[in-house]
């Protein structure tokens, strides 16, 4: 105890003085944009963003889908794995802030050479020795090295974190766009089959009026051959539809076959907002989890730039030990058997500079590139909204253009029959008007669902509704960050 008490005197006074080393961790700001999409401004609302916005399309099939993809995606298991891995990894670096303890104990017996001791009997040259005893080791961190480590895998922590949350916004996008896509096609299959109902009553009329001595072959092999190409879409579609299944089955966790039973019934399309609620820009920007992941990381590694920095300068260890050693067991723990050690160890490689200083080098290019990717991340974000909020307010007009196409196409086509069956037409042209109906009303189909997705990319790129469904045990575990100095 002498020992440690001429000891402390030095610690204490470099402690007093102590201080992380390298740059501290300031957060970049960036210059925000007033709006978002001010050239369609009739579409969008400054009102907060839709909390799980699926539940909007007033879906309950879509909603379960949502919910057992947040339970069981692998991509998701992954992610959180990861996170799990980055806290197991933060508990392990402020371990190091605290003195490692460990016990040790051995017995060893000995016997010496006879050449060494000639005149010794057997059992005098055998010797046993017994020692036990816990020693600790602490490192000093008068220069911030131990605390930059934690800094560092504390932001890396809370990127994971921000990671999840990403993937979260990934996988129930894909979804929910999946979704879209299934009923969409699920309305162009019943288009196809509609028309090919629709060209087989032609056909059969052609047929009774060739049999009757009024049509000609020419008619109705034209017929024919309009049917066949319209049930020609019919098994692509349904093919796609297929697959469209199996995907989802897989995003929420499941065997491809798994959600068949559930999906095969067609449904409508879900319902398409007139207003869609986005905001502020800088809402946005604090609230998508990539941009997120991007800061703590620059965060990250700019601690690491302390680390680093720290190896410029001496390391110091306090070392202690405390314990028992004797040539016998029963003797091992005799108060004349007692050992004790206390040591201050100073580590210091002031002649390898050059190589602190080139990982000093590396590690400010490493904050560099991290920058740059938060302010590319940042860029990304805001262009991914605008031109999302953009495609979905085309969608909509073009959607509105192509319902009046189809609708007139449809009327078309009608008027086209009864000009046909009173004789004041050719069939040419019940073809053309049939042909012409059915592209529109596919086309319609179509840009349904490009709207119903375009609305998608619009929520995937605002990332409402994400940031409180992180797994509440993992949030519970994620610690404040220490302090920089």
């Amino acid at each position: 105890m002498r020992a440690l008490r001429n000891l402390m005197p030095l610690p204490l006074a470099l402690a007093l003085a102590a201080c992380a080393v390298g740059p501290d961790y300031r957060a970049p700001t960036l210059a925000e944009p007033a709006a978002l999409a001010r050239a369609e401004a009739e579409l969008v609302t400054p009102e907060a963003v839709e909390r799980e916005f699926w539940r909007g399309f007033d879906d309950p099939l879509l909603s379960e889908l949502v919910e057992e993809a947040f339970d069981a995606n692998h991509d998701l298991r992954i992610a959180l794995a990861r996170h799990d891995r980055s806290l197991a990894l933060l508990r392990q670096s402020r371990r190091d802030l605290a003195p490692s303890v460990t016990a040790q104990g051995g017995a060893s017996h000995q016997r010496a050479s006879a050449d060494q001791m000639p005149q010794a009997t057997r059992s005098q040259r055998d010797f046993e020795s017994y020692d036990a005893g816990v020693a600790a080791l602490w490192e000093l961190d008068f220069f911030g090295r131990v605390r930059r480590a934690v800094e560092a895998q504390q932001a890396e922590a809370e990127a994971s974190a921000a990671d999840v949350r990403a993937m979260q916004v990934v996988v129930v996008g894909e979804l929910v766009d999946q979704y879209v896509r299934l009923r969409g096609l699920q309305e162009q299959l019943r288009v196809a089959r509609a028309n090919a109902d629709n060209q087989r009553e032609s056909l059969a009329l052609v047929e009774a009026r060739l049999e009757a001595g009024r049509g000609t072959e020419f008619d109705s092999v034209r017929a024919r051959a309009q049917l066949e190409s319209t049930l020609s879409r019919i098994p692509a579609l349904e093919g796609e539809i297929a697959a469209i299944i199996h995907r989802l089955a897989v995003l929420t966790g499941c065997e491809p076959g798994a959600l068949i039973a559930r999906l095969e019934t067609p449904a409508p399309l879900p319902a398409l907002h007139d207003k869609v609620a986005v905001g502020l820009p800088g809402e946005l920007l604090r609230r998508r989890p990539d941009i997120a992941a991007a800061e703590r990381r620059l965060h990250a590694a700019t601690a690491s730039i302390g680390v680093a920095t720290a190896d410029l300068y001496p390391r110091f260890t306090l070392s202690g030990l405390l314990g028992t050693q004797a040539a016998s067991t029963g003797d091992l723990f005799g108060r004349d058997s007692q050992t004790r050690l206390v040591a201050l160890g100073v580590d210091w490689s002031f002649l390898d500079s050059g190589r602190v200083r080139a990982r000093m080098a590396a590690a400010d290019a490493d904050a560099e590139a991290n920058l740059a990717r938060y302010e590319q991340t940042v860029l990304q974000a805001l262009e991914e909204a605008e031109t999302a909020l953009a495609r979905y307010a085309q969608s909509l007009r073009e959607r509105e253009h192509l319902a009046a196409a189809a609708a007139a196409s449809a009327e078309a086509a009608r008027q086209a029959r009864v000009r046909f069956e009173v004789g004041v037409i050719d069939f040419l042209e019940v073809i053309d008007s049939e042909r012409s109906r059915l592209e529109a009303e596919d086309g319609l189909a179509q840009s349904s669902v490009r709207a119903a997705t375009a609305l998608v990319s619009v929520y995937r790129a605002l990332a409402g509704g994400w940031e409180e469904r992180m797994d509440a045990p993992r949030q519970a575990n994620a610690e404040p960050a220490l302090s920089s100095t």
